[in-house]
């Protein structure tokens, strides 16, 4: 016989403490995934669950489409929020994302809003009125003239 029988070792034992220690890179990924991302992003949203629970007539808002106002009403899964003096809406709690503090609103000044007031009334001037003007002022002119020749 010139081929000798081949017989299978058996596995050694250092390879099955090899297979625990390819897992720990993966553990340690998932730890990482929970510190950084998990508990922070649970933990933010029972803050606003807490904040939108705890919703009160009289409270300074900013819903999630930026929307500012003061809440009139609140029920169960609704709230009326008022924007403006004759203007409220309707919202769903979960839509309000942010709890301002009280005097706010008040303390929020428009700024565009008194410009555009003034540039709309001095453009949108009638025609006959500006020729009331004109007609004015070619008026002193003539007063102002007559002065002159009397002070001479």
């Amino acid at each position: 016989m010139l081929i000798n029988d081949a017989f299978a070792q058996a596995a050694s034992s250092t390879q099955a403490g090899a297979d625990w220690l390819s897992l720990l890179p993966m553990v340690g990924i998932l730890i990482i995934f929970y510190l950084l991302l998990i508990r922070p992003q649970a933990k933010r949203a029972k803050e606003q669950k807490q904040m939108v629970e705890a919703l009160q007539r009289g409270d300074e808002v900013i819903t999630n489409g930026g929307i500012l106002g003061l809440v009139i009403n609140v029920s169960e899964n609704y709230v009326v929020i008022e924007v403006a003096p004759t203007a409220e809406i309707t919202v769903l709690k979960s839509s309000v994302q942010t709890l301002l503090p009280k005097g706010t609103l008040k303390s929020i000044e428009p700024k565009g809003k008194t410009q555009k007031t003034k540039t709309a009334k001095t453009t949108t001037a009638p025609e006959s009125k500006k020729a009331e003007d004109t007609g004015e002022a070619s008026d002193n002119k003539d007063n102002e003239a007559e002065n002159n020749t009397e002070k001479k």
